[in-house]
């Protein structure tokens, strides 16, 4: 549910390069963010 004030639509930017190994984390971050938004009614924009 989207209550007065939240934003309608986000735009997440990824991590850019990282070293070796590390990008895992920041995906898994990344995508359960994505995830708790749209829960939210919130449109994500990858």
């Amino acid at each position: 549910m989207i209550k007065k004030g939240m934003p309608k639509k986000v735009l997440i930017l990824g991590s850019g390069a990282l070293q070796i190994g590390q990008a895992g984390e920041f995906d898994y971050s990344g995508s359960q963010a994505i995830k708790a938004l749209r829960e939210d009614g919130i449109e994500t924009i990858l």
